[in-house]
C-alpha cells in the first residue's frame, strides 16, 4: 500500500538532554529533523525538557516561543564576578523562571577555579539579584529551579540579596560563601524584601539530601564544587550552625527536612525565611511547558536521556514524561544514547512501549557524544520507518 495512503500522526517530542553530549532544545530539533524526513506530512509537536537544573530555562523558552520572554540582568556570578543572567517572563507579565546555575551554577567556573578556598566562598547572590529583578517587573509567581550550583551557601547569599543581613559577632556582616557561616552569630530579618510574601515561591527540585550529615550538601556535592576533605567538614559544620541559627531566628526547623541540601542547602535557606513550595522538577517543567496539552491530542511520544538504566525510574524527566503520556493510553518510545543495568525494567513498569538505543555501530564513548546529533536524527528516521510500515500493516 502507498505509505501516503496512511492517515498523518501527531507525535509529540520530549526528551531530557543527552548528559555532555546536547541539550534537550538541540535534542528534540534532531529528532524531528530525522522524523519529518521520513515522514513529512504528520505534526510535529516539540516540548523539550529538563528536570528544573541546568538547561531547564533553554527548554521552557525552546518550548514556549514568543510567550516566553528573555530578560538579562546584571549580577555576579559564585565568585563575585561581574555577569550578566538571563531569566524568563512568562504568563505576560504574571511568572518569572529563574534557573539558579543562570547566574550561580558551577559552569560558571573553569576547571581550575574549582578550588577549596573557591568552595567556601562560592556565593547565591547572584541568583538573589535575578529574583530582585522578577521581584522588580511585578510578578506573582516565580519558579526557581535547582542544579548545577558552584554554591553550599545554605542559600544565604540569595536570601542576603533580598535584604537578610547574616552578622558575626562583633556585629558585622559575614562576607559571603558557605565557610563564613562559622561564624554567624545573629540573624535579622527585618530587612527581607516586604513582597516576597505576597509572591508565590516554587522551587523545583528532585533532590532529597538532607542540609547537613554524610548525605547533607557538602558531603555529597562539595567536592565536585572544589572542596577537599577538609574543606567538605568545614561546610558541613558551618551548615549544621546555620540550620540552628535559622531555627532560632524563625522557629523553622530545616534542616533535617528532606531535599534541605539541593543546591549546596539552597532550599533550606528559602524553606527557613519564605513560604516555598518544593515540587519535583519533572512536574514543574511539563507544567511551564504545557506537556499535559501537548499529549491531549498525541498519537505518540517520543521522549530520550543519555543512558536508560534503573535510575531511569526514580525521578529522571524522560520517565516523568512517560507516565505522564501512558497515563493517556498514549504509546511511548525512549531514544537513548546507552542502555545501562536495569533498562529492561522500563519497558516491564509499562511506562515505555520501547527503549531503542541510537547507536548504529561500534563506537566508543567519546566518539558517539561527539556524534550525537547525527545518531539522533538517524534513530528518528528509522523509528518513522518502523512505525509507517505498522501503520500500513494495520490498514492492509
Amino acid at each position: 500500500m502507498d505509505a501516503m495512503s496512511v492517515r498523518s500522526l501527531n507525535v509529540v517530542i520530549a526528551p531530557d538532554s543527552f548528559g555532555g553530549a546536547l541539550d534537550s532544545v538541540g535534542v528534540s530539533a534532531a529528532i524531528a529533523a530525522g522524523w519529518s524526513s521520513v515522514r513529512p506530512d504528520d505534526t510535529i509537536v516539540r516540548r523539550p525538557m529538563a528536570d528544573g537544573g541546568e538547561g531547564t530555562l533553554a527548554a521552557v523558552a525552546a518550548a514556549l516561543g514568543d510567550a516566553a520572554q528573555r530578560r538579562a540582568t546584571e549580577t555576579t556570578d559564585p565568585i563575585g564576578r561581574p555577569i550578566s543572567a538571563d531569566w524568563l517572563l512568562l504568563d505576560g507579565g504574571r511568572s518569572a523562571f529563574i534557573e539558579l546555575a543562570a547566574a550561580s551554577g558551577l559552569a560558571r567556573l573553569t576547571p581550575d577555579e574549582r578550588t577549596p578556598r573557591n568552595a567556601l566562598a562560592a556565593s547565591t547572590r547572584g541568583t538573589g539579584v535575578l529574583i530582585r529583578a522578577a521581584l522588580d517587573a511585578g510578578v506573582e509567581r516565580i519558579t526557581i529551579g535547582l542544579g548545577g550550583s558552584a554554591t553550599t551557601d545554605g542559600g544565604s547569599g540569595l536570601l542576603r540579596a533580598l535584604g537578610l543581613r547574616l552578622l558575626d559577632a562583633a556585629s558585622a556582616d559575614l562576607a559571603d560563601g558557605g565557610g563564613a557561616l562559622a561564624h554567624l552569630d545573629r540573624i535579622e530579618v527585618e530587612g527581607l524584601d516586604a513582597r516576597l510574601p505576597s509572591v508565590k515561591l516554587t522551587v523545583a527540585s528532585d533532590v532529597t539530601n538532607r542540609l547537613c550529615g554524610p548525605r547533607g550538601a557538602a558531603a555529597t556535592y562539595g567536592p565536585q564544587k572544589g572542596a577537599d576533605t577538609a574543606t567538605t567538614e568545614t561546610l558541613d559544620a558551618a551548615l549544621a550552625h546555620y540550620g540552628r541559627a535559622i531555627e532560632e531566628a524563625t522557629g523553622r526547623l530545616v534542616a533535617d527536612l528532606p531535599g534541605a541540601g539541593a543546591a549546596g542547602g539552597t532550599t533550606a535557606g528559602l524553606l527557613g525565611f519564605t513560604s516555598t513550595h518544593v515540587v519535583p522538577g519533572v512536574e514543574v517543567v511539563a507544567g511551564l511547558v504545557g506537556l499535559a496539552e501537548a499529549l491531549a491530542d498525541a498519537d505518540l511520544v517520543i521522549t530520550g536521556e543519555g543512558r536508560a538504566d534503573e535510575q531511569t525510574l526514580h525521578g529522571k524527566a524522560a520517565i516523568g514524561v512517560a507516565t505522564l503520556a501512558r497515563s493517556r493510553q498514549t504509546p511511548v518510545v525512549l531514544l537513548c544514547g546507552a542502555l545501562g543495568p536495569g533498562a529492561d525494567a522500563l519497558e516491564a513498569a509499562t511506562h515505555v512501549a520501547v527503549v531503542q538505543p541510537i547507536a548504529d555501530g561500534p563506537n566508543d564513548l567519546a566518539t558517539a557524544m561527539a556524534d550525537t546529533e547525527r545518531l539522533l536524527t538517524s534513530a528518528a528516521a528509522r523509528l518513522a520507518r518502523t512505525v509507517g510500515i505498522g501503520l500500513e500493516l494495520g490498514v492492509g
